[in-house]
């Protein structure tokens, strides 16, 4: 047999079982992030701020490995909806800051359950899912940023 070519079979691609993976994930939380009116983009963007309560774009684009064009719409589209705030910094107008509002952090509370909901759809024990961040975790942070 040639191996020349296994390079580029589907069954050597590490990048598949991961681009699968991260989309049917993406689609299992679909259900439950309806239930609160929000995207997926939408969701982990609250998940920063429900932690960290107020950062620039910037910041944020580096914390979600997402550039300033994917997170404009998100970030406007969470005004909109009375989640965030949106205000140039005084010191540098080029520096946009962002805010959770009150509206913002009661979302929080509708929104606690979902990790667990999520968490009960796969089939991975403790131990193993932890193995798996952890390995997720090392090849995301490999990656150039930025």
């Amino acid at each position: 047999m040639n191996k020349k070519y296994d390079a580029l079979k589907l069954n050597n691609q590490l990048c598949f079982p991961l681009y699968v993976c991260s989309k049917e994930i993406v689609r299992m939380y679909k259900p439950f992030l309806d239930e609160i009116d929000l995207t997926y983009t939408q969701y982990i963007t609250m998940m920063v701020f429900w932690e960290h309560k107020e950062m620039n774009v910037k910041e944020l684009g580096k914390l979600l490995f997402l550039d300033s064009g994917t997170l404009t719409p998100v970030l406007k589209k969470l005004e909109q909806k009375g989640y965030i705030t949106r205000k140039r910094a005084e010191s540098d107008e080029r520096v946009l800051n962002v805010a959770i509002t009150a509206e913002g952090e009661k979302l929080k509370e509708k929104a606690v359950e979902i990790p667990a909901k999520l968490g009960s759809c796969i089939r991975l024990e403790d131990n193993e899912a932890m193995e798996l961040y952890r390995i997720l975790g090392k090849l995301m942070n490999s990656i150039p940023t930025m």
